[in-house]
């Protein structure tokens, strides 16, 4: 893992306890599903879901990644999607980087695809894409919710093992303002918070 991230779950870690009861009863649902998934020595397939695919799901694939990677869960594989396709967007990346991941983007395309490097090999792939985008798995996956209005209006997903919602407050909200990257960063810090959470608790 890269030393920057190392040191940034470190703290992260030390900071449970400002995770409140009542989230943390949510974040233990998703726990409780990898843990059953750990006993079974079963892939790990959670799909991190926001209406553009664009910002707080690519959060939550990425440090759920990390975190799995931190505490050593094997067998996680970690994924995004949307309800309609933008692009990764170019302050949840520049808040990323100020954080320590490497980014590399692979194409100049008006979605480009995106390795996202917390350790040296292994990026994670990042791109805009729908929930049953075929880069996503189809079946026996996990759906986490990371914004309100794809838990109102993303489709029916009868192959999902567990839907659960985890909403946060969009960055977007502070786009042009002096306020942004502060923002943005501070959404990546609390996804990063809640995913190590959620895999402190798995016995391997």
């Amino acid at each position: 893992m890269l030393e920057t991230i190392k040191h940034t779950c470190d703290r992260l870690s030390a900071s449970f306890d400002s995770i409140g009861p009542t989230r943390k009863e949510i974040l233990e649902k998703i726990a409780n599903y990898i843990q059953n998934r750990v006993d079974e020595n079963k892939d790990i397939n959670l799909i991190y879901v926001c209406t553009h695919n664009s910002r707080r799901s690519h959060f939550g694939q990425i440090w759920s990644a990390v975190a799995a990677e931190y505490y050593k869960i094997p067998n996680v594989h970690t994924f995004s999607g949307g309800i309609e396709l933008t692009a990764f967007n170019p302050s949840a990346i520049r808040a990323l980087e100020t954080l320590g991941f490497r980014i590399e983007k692979l194409n100049d395309n008006a979605n480009p695809l995106y390795h996202v490097y917390y350790q040296e090999k292994k990026p994670v792939e990042c791109f805009s894409k729908e929930v049953q985008d075929i880069a996503n798995p189809q079946s026996d996956f996990a759906a986490i919710m990371t914004c309100s209005e794809a838990e109102q209006n993303c489709p029916f997903l009868p192959n999902a093992s567990l839907r659960l919602s985890t909403t946060y407050e969009d960055p977007k909200l502070y786009d042009g303002t002096t306020q942004e990257h502060e923002q943005y960063v501070e959404r990546s810090l609390l996804i990063g918070l809640e995913s190590l959470y959620v895999y402190s608790l798995i016995n391997k």
